[in-house]
């Protein structure tokens, strides 16, 4: 008991960043990754994965120079200024909002498809924001608590799912390589290892201690790479690349990776825990994420959460991409693309090394380094996102 009590807030804190990784994302990674096939899609999830995880550390080296209950928009207005703030404000609001509408839209229909289609898409939807909003206006340790056993949830059916499905598995599917197209699923992988978001929630919620923060997000982001890894392995092993409903044909319908299993596997518990881990894995993310924009919006609107204040907040939080959802349910991918190729790649790919940048070599702050490395590092990992930046920019105009 306390061994468990002295690493309960890094065990806890873990969960939280791994819930937040584990989310959306990992429902559309075999889809945007199959075209390039297994071996192309592991090595570009390593390299994600060490990417945003050395961003994640040096966002945390920033939040130690912070005042406390300091957010991405204080940061960004100390170390750059009122253009950075501004900037920060608008990739922030496109980030949440698309990757809002992405949850809203896919919770909504995989509750759609759990009641089978019973209650219809509209009321699914309505249905599972008002079953998990109240709980964002209950806070950190209540979204923690219930974290706990929704991220359980995860684990058992993701297990579970390993062991119904492995015996459908066909390795020679996964030999399978196009190097060309791997890198299209870029924007997607960013917003599948997305964790960011909730760095400064836990430093407060961790009450500033910056060592445990930093094997949370250790512990918490080496979770979601193992999980990606098997599933890359299930998905890819089950459902062909090509073909009538295979992933190519999912991408372009804007499905996700469990939709298809129905036409290439008959046992209906394949199915039905497919649906359990997706709604899971959905709403881990969903209540973490909202969370994490909830503190956004209050430090950036410098908005007290108390009473009809956090209302406010709340509905700021839920209503607009609902009612973007109900226009348009058919953004799951887009949403996914545009959040991760611009919004990610922009708040967490380059803001993280240029404000350590700006703040190890400008403003002179001391201590709270992370990460080993200079500026020869950081210049490396901007430069990679400019690179990136451009590849998104291309693709859009092929």
């Amino acid at each position: 008991m306390k061994l468990f009590h002295s690493h309960g807030h890094v065990i806890g804190g873990g969960l939280l960043i791994a819930a937040t990784t584990i989310g959306v994302g990992m429902l559309a990674l075999p889809v945007v990754t199959g075209p390039g096939g297994f071996l192309p899609s592991i090595l570009i999830y390593l390299a994600c994965w060490a990417f945003m995880l050395c961003t994640g550390l040096l966002l945390l080296e920033v939040c130690s120079w912070m005042p406390p209950d300091s957010n991405l928009i204080t940061m960004a207005e100390k170390l750059l200024g009122r253009p950075g703030k501004f900037i920060c404000w608008l990739v922030y609001l496109f980030l949440f909002e698309m990757v809002m509408i992405a949850h809203i839209a896919g919770g909504g229909g995989i509750t759609y498809d759990i009641l089978s289609g019973s209650l219809g898409f509209v009321p699914s939807t309505i249905l599972y924001v008002l079953l998990f909003s109240p709980v964002i206006y209950m806070g950190t340790r209540m979204v923690d608590r219930l974290n706990m056993i929704i991220f359980s949830g995860v684990l058992i059916s993701y297990f579970l799912f390993i062991i119904v499905a492995v015996r459908h598995v066909d390795l020679s599917k996964l030999t399978h390589a196009h190097w060309g197209k791997i890198w299209l699923a870029i924007p997607v992988l960013f917003t599948a290892f997305t964790y960011q978001v909730i760095i400064p929630t836990l430093v407060t919620y961790m009450k500033r201690d910056f060592k445990k923060v930093r094997k949370a997000i250790f512990f918490g982001t080496t979770i979601p790479l193992v999980v990606y890894l098997i599933w890359q392995v299930l998905i890819l092993g089950i459902i062909p690349i090509s073909g009538p409903y295979g992933l190519i044909e999912a991408g372009q319908k804007g499905q996700n990776a469990v939709i298809p299993l129905k036409h290439f596997v008959s046992n209906p518990y394949v199915i039905g825990i497919g649906k359990a881990f997706a709604f899971f894995t959905m709403t881990a993310s969903y209540i973490a994420l909202a969370l994490a924009f909830l503190d956004f919006l209050a430090d950036g609107l410098k908005i007290k959460k108390k009473g009809m204040s956090k209302v406010f907040l709340c509905l700021l939080v839920f209503v607009p991409p609902f009612v973007i959802t109900m226009i348009n349910p058919n953004l799951f991918l887009v949403a996914l693309g545009y959040a991760g190729g611009i919004s990610c790649a922009i708040l967490f790919g380059i803001y993280p090394p240029l404000m350590a940048w700006i703040g190890r070599y400008h403003k002179k702050y001391k201590g709270g380094q992370q990460i080993p490395g200079g500026k020869i590092f950081l210049a490396t990992l901007m430069l990679l996102i400019v690179l990136e930046l451009g590849l998104e920019v291309i693709s859009h105009f092929k």
